[in-house]
């Protein structure tokens, strides 16, 4: 509150040229943990990536483990040094509090599972390292998808409003793995689209990892992520999303990726925020919504035919059955399209990325899936 010089003179401060060796050795290990975060400004790459060619994906989470472990406990061996450092140059003595301050759940980094996970029982940390780094993984795939990252280059790729393709392939010119042309990747329950996400990672798996441990990998991304099939963690069911619940959760309710969905969530649309044109929605609209629903009257035609034909009774209750479920999602379809797609298409709204997702993504109203917490105050 009110600093003058004798108060600044009589700080305890300590000229040690050792412990500027140890306080700038425990720095660079935090920024390093630091920098596998997404949201870091010095992100690379994904860890379990790196500068590893293919193989296997369930042995590099054992070795990106292994890794973290050692760096805790590197950090943790310098900050009781420090301690000790500091303690022996001020003339204090040791006390149970200052053993505690030591302890390994107060290293403070994401390679810490001690931390991390400390409110877990400690027979879940691997199943719950194992979710955050695969979880951190499918995220960076995204990314790739949208051309924010590239296997081929490190750190920021497309990070400027209005970025197109043509941009990534002046940067990137020979890519590994090609981002999605027109910035919107579709996510439904069912393979109704050749480039929809699931299709788009399982790619992204194959020029990542290679693929002669193509399905062994796979089998381990769902197991990870805890689900009977990749498309479980994508599909928005009951109302939720776990990518996308994962991917809001990563921003701190203030997501890059930006998911255009229906009232119950039978169709949705996933596009990069910078990469965001006034036609976008008009894209999300024709090319993608218009497909599905089109896609989705001539399966209705269809169980409709089985219902009333020569098929077992069994037989035609269930195409009854998925008939009706049929109408319901195209009903909602239908009223969201005309109650809210179609009249943001008109608009050609356009942004401005410097006032923020706060500001830009309630624009969208109803089109967007409601992100609680949103209206909040940073």
């Amino acid at each position: 509150m009110n600093f003058v010089a004798g108060d600044v003179a009589r700080m305890p401060v300590i000229k040690s040229p050792r412990l500027d060796i140890l306080v700038a050795k425990a720095i660079q290990i935090a920024k390093s943990d630091w920098n596998k975060r997404e949201t870091s400004w010095d992100f690379c790459s994904n860890q379990l990536i790196g500068s590893l060619s293919h193989g296997e994906l369930k042995g590099r989470v054992e070795k990106a483990r292994f890794l973290d472990e050692i760096q805790t406990n590197n950090l943790h061996s310098l900050e009781q040094e420090i301690d000790e450092v500091v303690s022996r140059e001020l003339g204090l003595l040791s006390t149970d509090k200052d053993q505690e301050s030591t302890h390994l759940r107060s290293v403070t980094i994401d390679a810490n599972e001690n931390y991390e996970f400390s409110n877990n029982p400690k027979n879940e940390w691997g199943r719950l390292k194992e979710y955050r780094l695969v979880s951190d993984l499918v995220s960076y795939a995204v990314g790739c998808m949208f051309g924010r990252y590239s296997l081929d280059e490190p750190g920021l790729i497309l990070a400027d409003q209005g970025a197109t393709l043509k941009d990534y392939l002046d940067k990137v010119p020979n890519p590994t793995f090609l981002p999605d042309a027109d910035n919107v990747i579709p996510i439904v329950d069912g393979e109704w689209f050749q480039d929809d996400i699931v299709a788009r990672f399982r790619a992204f798996l194959r020029a990542a990892f290679g693929d002669e441990h193509f399905e062994e990998n796979l089998r381990f991304v769902e197991e990870s992520l805890g689900v009977k099939q990749l498309r479980d963690y994508f599909v928005t069911r009951a109302g939720k999303s776990k990518f996308y619940e994962d991917h809001v959760k990563r921003y701190k309710k203030r997501p890059i990726y930006w998911l255009f969905s229906s009232p119950k969530g039978s169709f949705n649309a996933l596009v990069y925020l910078h990469r965001y044109t006034p036609a976008t929605v008009s894209t999300v609209l024709n090319e993608y919504l218009h497909e599905y629903e089109a896609k989705l009257q001539a399966s209705l035609h269809t169980q409709e035919q089985l219902a009333v034909g020569d098929e077992t009774p069994r037989k035609q209750a269930a195409a009854a059955k998925e008939a009706e479920r049929l109408r319901k999602v195209l009903l909602e379809l239908d009223e969201y399209e005309r109650d809210v797609l179609y009249p943001l298409a008109t608009r050609q709204l356009g942004i401005d990325l410097d006032d923020g997702v706060k500001a830009n993504y309630p624009k969208f109203g109803r089109a967007l899936r409601k992100i609680p917490g949103l209206e909040a105050a940073e």
